[in-house]
């Protein structure tokens, strides 16, 4: 379970402490330069080593995690965890997160009013 030999690819040890659901998520993530290991951005088979802080930002929010403990294969949610330090800023509470204006399904392409009442309110937050 524990790397022999000091690193592990940036992007499985992402997804073995589930951080992502899979590893290719991982990989696409670090390509896009979502990943940030001690500050650079770096690519899915950069080295990673204990004490390196590790960014990786998905979904509008940003996990800041300390690299503990090295490991290679996926594993239960308690082992994960005790592989990590999480320093991630909480999540916003639902009052924060602004609303998205949405159209009920099948309602057709919107009319040129109802263009103008989106950028109003688009314009407006």
């Amino acid at each position: 379970m524990t790397a022999d030999e000091g690193s592990v690819r940036v992007d499985s040890w992402i997804w073995s402490v589930r951080l992502t659901k899979t590893r290719s998520q991982a990989a696409t993530a670090a390509r896009g330069g979502h990943v940030k290991v001690n500050g650079e951005s770096v690519k899915a088979a950069h080295a990673l080593r204990v004490g390196d802080e590790v960014r990786v930002r998905q979904a509008g929010r940003e996990r800041i995690v300390i690299v503990k403990r090295l490991i290679k294969k996926r594993v239960g949610a308690p082992v994960a965890v005790a592989c990590y330090q999480d320093n991630s800023p909480p999540p916003p509470s639902p009052v924060e997160v602004p609303v998205v204006a949405r159209r009920e399904r099948g309602a057709g392409r919107p009319t040129k009013r109802d263009r103008r009442e989106l950028d109003r309110l688009r314009a407006a937050r």
